[in-house]
């Protein structure tokens, strides 16, 4: 197993941290989180730093339904990168950018308003940035895993020099 791929899914792991404080109701396959009881926590080293996270449903680790919202801020970018399944975005508030590609390339995106929303087939290279703080939720089947096109890109490159 390569490095990247090890360093990618460690940052997962972190998702599952990210559970321990959701305040959810889940009966028979019911979950119920009330607006003011998402609990935002800082993002796993597998996104750039300045990212927060809410699990709403699953658990990003293992098999299974998920739901997690991304808080982004303004000038926020998520490199290329892929995933091994698809993944289905909408934009709460803000404005999200998207692009498909090997590269960030904010004049090859496209802009998404709140209630803006795009799906992305497993394997799919793409993008996206912020121009405003922003909020999306993304829904997938997991487990959950993210494969920058470049490697040079994944943050937790610096995992590997120590």
């Amino acid at each position: 197993m390569n490095i990247n791929r090890s360093l990618t899914r460690l940052g997962v792991l972190a998702f599952g941290l990210a559970l321990a404080a959701v305040p959810v109701v889940a009966q028979s396959g019911h979950v119920l989180v009330p607006a003011d009881q998402v609990h935002w926590a800082p993002a796993p080293p597998v996104l750039p730093a300045g990212a927060e996270i809410a699990v709403l449903e699953g658990n990003p680790s293992e098999a299974g339904p998920i739901t997690m919202r991304l808080r982004l801020p303004a000038q926020y970018d998520i490199p290329a990168h892929w995933h091994s399944m698809a993944e289905h975005v909408t934009v709460l508030s803000g404005s999200f950018h998207v692009g498909i590609g090997d590269k960030l390339e904010r004049n090859g995106s496209q802009t998404l308003a709140p209630g803006g929303f795009v799906s992305l087939p497993a394997k799919m290279h793409h993008f996206a940035w912020t121009s405003a703080p922003t909020i999306v939720q993304i829904s997938l089947e997991g487990p959950f895993d993210l494969y920058y096109v470049n490697p040079a890109d994944n943050p937790q490159k610096s995992l590997t020099k120590k």
